[in-house]
């Protein structure tokens, strides 16, 4: 058992308020989307896709204009955002193909397991992709990372979101599942509110969804929204079998647009559910994306189709500019949080561990590093930390593989470790101006720092792989 597990079952022998009645402590969905770009809202600025129930759900919270993944790919960031650590202290570097063998340890304490060893009830609904096969009981699954309940898929939707032909429940495939993905774990969220809600119990749920990740379908109706967008007959790019050559034809950005607003309605009918069920209220409610989009830009047969918009910053996802790592987010808990806030404040994926652990109750390990902050101060619009740094690490095809950040300086590094970009984000948000050069004593100190840093990354990243779980 980890360790912090006995920590937590000391404070329950202890009879610690920490463990008091479930309405005393918030219940908590942490909503994860899935390749969703910082512009792609209309609440961050798109100017065509429709996203009312996101954009309500901004409007009664707390809106972060810096906020950031912990990674520019999925499974980093995912493993980022439930331990609370730089990604490759946990050993996920990239995103984890299928029957790679890699996985995130057990000896890795995840959210879940916190909310679980305080007694919530936890549930991961959607996309899970912390190991390499949900179905190898060789490899962490789910449960092993403190999910009582688990239903959903891998990496991405096969063949696309519509009948998914890999989704498991518990460990166990279901075979082709009739629906549409976002309608699928809508349903079976709302399943286990109305589940919890009869039975009183606290709850943590993780909904991880698939949208817009290609390869995309949609409901006719969501396609017709944005008819205008699309060129020629719909004809959607099937994954999971020989490469549909025919069909990587570019049909607009109609598809996109109306997968996004078909995410928001079925997210929407969550929300409407706690609403119904009478937890709006108790529920502290989050909302992000895993990492940058997937613009027009595309590098891979299965991204044709999609349009993901970064905002204006430069870049997409599987890169280190903004525009791969700069998303969405955005916070609702009532009472504690005025409506309509807003922050430029600087954060990250893994703080999110750190700030819901805090508002519970929860108690954190302390045999580990922890990257994440606790945001909690935001809520109520005190000041934040404003030199903070932030440190990101991945395998990407340019070569800009480190990024490190020092207040509004950002300095990028190669693989073998060299500053070869420094950026003023407060003057030069979109990434014009290389001050590598001319900010020569700022770039030597920077780096310094980054190395420091680094050291201590890559350190944990050998013991991760080392440890007895792998």
């Amino acid at each position: 058992m980890k360790s912090v597990l006995c920590v937590l079952g000391l404070f329950c022998v202890l009879g610690s308020p920490l463990f008091g009645e479930a309405k005393e402590r918030p219940n908590v969905l942490l909503i994860y989307v899935d390749d969703l770009g910082y512009g792609d809202l209309a609440s961050y600025g798109h100017p065509v896709i429709q996203t009312p129930h996101l954009d309500r759900l901004v409007s009664e919270g707390l809106k972060f204009t810096q906020f950031y993944a912990p990674s520019a790919l999925c499974s980093p960031s995912r493993a980022g955002l439930l331990t609370g650590r730089t990604p490759y202290r946990t050993g996920i570097k990239s995103w984890i193909p299928h029957n790679a063998g890699v996985f995130l340890p057990e000896s890795e304490t995840t959210l879940a397991e916190l909310f679980q060893g305080a007694g919530y009830e936890t549930a991961l609904i959607g996309k899970w992709h912390l190991n390499s096969d949900l179905g190898n009981p060789k490899e962490p699954q789910p449960v092993d990372h403190g999910f009582d309940y688990a239903y959903g898929n891998n990496a991405y939707q096969i063949p696309t979101n519509r009948n998914p032909t890999n989704l498991y429940r518990n460990g166990e495939a279901l075979g082709e599942v009739e629906g549409y993905t976002a309608q699928l774990y809508a349903d079976e969220s709302i399943q286990w509110l109305e589940d919890r809600k009869a039975e009183g119990d606290a709850f943590f749920l993780y909904l991880s969804m698939n949208e817009p990740h290609t390869t995309i379908e949609n409901p006719p109706e969501f396609n017709e929204l944005y008819a205008e967008f699309t060129e020629g007959e719909i004809l959607p790019i099937p994954s999971g079998g020989p490469i549909p050559v025919d069909r990587l034809i570019p049909r607009g950005a109609g598809e996109y647009y109306a997968n996004i607003t078909y995410m928001d309605h079925e997210i929407g009918r969550v929300l409407a559910a706690l609403e119904r069920l009478e937890l709006e209220s108790s529920t502290l409610v989050v909302f992000t994306s895993d990492n940058g989009p997937v613009t027009s830009n595309w590098r891979t047969w299965w991204e044709v189709n999609a349009y993901g918009e970064t905002g204006g910053y430069r870049g997409r996802k599987h890169g280190l500019y903004e525009g791969g790592l700069r998303v969405p987010a955005m916070i609702k808990y009532p009472g504690k949080i005025e409506p309509g806030s807003v922050t430029d404040t600087p954060a990250i994926g893994m703080d999110l561990f750190v700030t819901l652990a805090a508002q519970a109750g929860l108690v954190l390990p302390t045999d580990r590093t922890l990257d994440g902050v606790d945001l909690s101060p935001l809520f109520s619009d005190q000041a934040a930390e404003s030199e903070r740094t932030f440190y990101w690490a991945l395998p990407t095809d340019d070569g800009k593989d480190y990024v490190f950040r020092q207040g509004s300086w950002k300095l990028i590094l190669d693989t073998e470790l060299n500053p070869i970009e420094l950026y003023d984000l407060e003057t030069d948000p979109l990434e014009f101006f290389n001050k590598v050069k001319e900010e020569s004593e700022r770039t030597r100190l920077m780096n310094e720092a980054f190395k420091m840093h680094h050291r201590s990354v890559m350190e944990d990243f050998v013991l991760s792989r080392g440890d007895d779980d792998c």
